[in-house]
């Protein structure tokens, strides 16, 4: 296989442990607003965008009044609350300074919002690291339509079979091949081998990623 000259990198379940966090902040938020949305339910959907979460949800669209007011309380309990508890996955950095040794570019596809997305790579400690970036400010759908996927793409000037994927949801693995990226997936953000299905290759973490990283497709 010839190596890759991208990394196309979800951030939240990838490389930063936040997927519980995320969901408990939409829980509370919506709670805020009197509806009672299971843990459970939100959670399964981390990984989409508030385009997507809130419409299975509650059934209301990101753009509504009341769409808008429980984004904004969500991302303020977590900026508040959880952000600063959070912390990157083991081997996370050390993995995407290897890639970076290859000649890989690292470019940012997550559905997470432009302006909470520094404050996540710095937490991971990962800012300095990245080159571009994609998320849902750039795309008019999120995960799993294509579109963040597409906006990355262009970002790391590179056609779809010279990049990877990197991500930890089936809605990441999705994307990915909508756009006709190739996707490695990873166990980390709480979705099994059954949910990753599509995905080249899985791993546990980005340590076990960066243990095998010989054999992996930027092998």
């Amino acid at each position: 296989m010839a190596q890759k000259k991208a990394a196309l990198l979800d951030v939240d379940g990838t490389l930063l442990d936040s997927n519980d966090a995320h969901a408990q902040a939409w829980v509370e938020a919506f709670a805020q607003l009197g509806h009672d949305v299971p843990f459970a339910r939100v959670r399964e959907l981390i990984g989409k965008g508030g385009d997507k979460l809130l419409p299975e949800t509650i059934g209301v669209e990101k753009d509504s009044a009341l769409g808008e007011d429980i984004s904004k309380r969500r991302s303020a309990i977590f900026k508040k609350t959880y952000l600063p508890q959070l912390r990157a996955f083991p081997g996370a950095r050390e993995l995407l300074e290897a890639l970076k040794a290859r000649g890989v570019k690292l470019v940012v596809a997550t559905s997470a919002q432009k302006d909470e997305l520094g404050a996540l790579l710095k937490q991971a400690d990962l800012s300095d690291l990245i080159e571009e970036a994609a998320t849902s400010s750039d795309a008019e759908d999120s995960k799993p339509d294509p579109d963040i996927v597409m906006a990355a793409l262009r970002a790391a000037g590179c056609a779809p079979r010279e990049a990877v994927m990197l991500g930890d949801t089936p809605y990441d693995v999705e994307a990915a091949t909508k756009a006709g990226v190739s996707a490695i997936a990873l166990r980390c953000g709480g979705w099994d081998d059954e949910a990753l299905q599509g995905a080249l290759a899985i791993f546990d973490d980005p340590r076990d990623l960066l243990r095998k990283l010989e054999a992996s497709p930027f092998g």
